[in-house]
């Protein structure tokens, strides 16, 4: 397995220097992957939970392309109604280029529909605004004209350069039946988050198991996104999710995602609507604890 980290682009404490330092920080660990999350509207429903200042996903990513080597960026998620997918399609590859082709594009449907409202995207046709998006984007990355002729995404035919340097790796987050199809049919990864121990064994790959062979087409690789909160004693399986727990629980949890084939773990200190928060350090701390006592990651092997 690769593991990422969920770099804080929001909040209080999120300015340039400190993303910075988080980026540079688990780069030099060997962490694999540095990915920001995606807000515009930070209406009151978002706002509870995402508190300004939020940077920009696409800005932060380019910003940081030129101030990292070697270690991958990418977004957990891009909420694809927000945006025209002609103009998240040019920022995406451009990205990549300016990385030498270090990009991993999260995206999902997006929940919040007063954010939605601010922005004036559809809020009953986000699924399928989603996938037409991305339909579109994979053809402005593959070809040097491309056009869109779908109920909600429609233009062409347009030049499209810059291509990526390499196919964009495309990870689909969310739970719903929508989202599973999704990413069976347009992602190269499925990137569950926040989900409770047993989940992904007994419902989430079952399911996504079905959908691709409804669908004939092969099943995306793991990628999900964990929470990284340690803990002196065992917490319950009822009640707690992925990565939460004593160390010997993040280790059985990592386990268990081995098993299930995972190719990237994200690790993610956040805790949306939290109110009080440890110094950075604690945090960076935790990164190092998984990096020295936990995950080789040289080779991705538990220790």
């Amino acid at each position: 397995m690769r593991f990422g980290v969920n770099i804080p682009n929001y909040g209080d404490r999120a300015a340039p220097g400190e993303i910075l330092r988080w980026v540079q920080h688990v780069e030099r660990l060997g962490y694999h992957l540095a990915m920001v999350s995606d807000h515009v509207a930070l209406t009151p429903e978002v706002e509870r939970l995402f508190p300004a200042p939020f940077y920009d996903p696409f800005a932060t990513l380019s910003w940081l392309a030129g101030q990292t080597t070697g270690i991958e960026l990418g977004t957990t998620v891009i909420v694809l109604p927000y945006r025209h997918p002609l103009v998240m399609a040019r920022m995406a590859a451009s990205i990549d280029q300016f990385s030498g082709g270090r990009l991993v594009l999260g995206v999902a449907a997006g929940w919040a529909p007063g954010e939605f409202a601010a922005v004036g995207a559809d809020y009953r046709s986000r699924g399928r605004i989603a996938d037409e998006s991305l339909r579109a984007m994979k053809a402005l990355w593959a070809n040097d004209i491309a056009k869109s002729d779908g109920s909600f995404v429609r233009f062409g035919p347009v030049a499209t350069g810059p291509r990526p340097v390499r196919p964009i790796p495309v990870w689909v987050g969310g739970h719903s039946a929508g989202a599973l199809r999704r990413a069976v049919l347009h992602g190269d990864a499925w990137h569950p988050t926040s989900v409770p121990p047993g989940y992904l064994e007994q419902l989430g790959m079952p399911q996504l198991r079905r959908v691709s062979e409804q669908k004939e087409r092969p099943v995306p690789a793991l990628a999900p996104r964990i929470k990284l909160r340690i803990t002196a004693r065992r917490l319950p399986d009822h009640g707690r999710i992925l990565g939460e727990g004593t160390v010997d629980q993040l280790r059985d949890d990592l386990g268990a995602l081995a098993e299930l084939g995972a190719t990237h773990v994200v690790l993610d200190t956040t805790y949306p609507g939290e109110t009080v928060r440890e110094p950075a350090e604690h945090y960076l701390g935790l990164l190092e604890l998984v990096a020295s006592e936990i995950v080789d990651l040289g080779t991705g092997q538990l220790r």
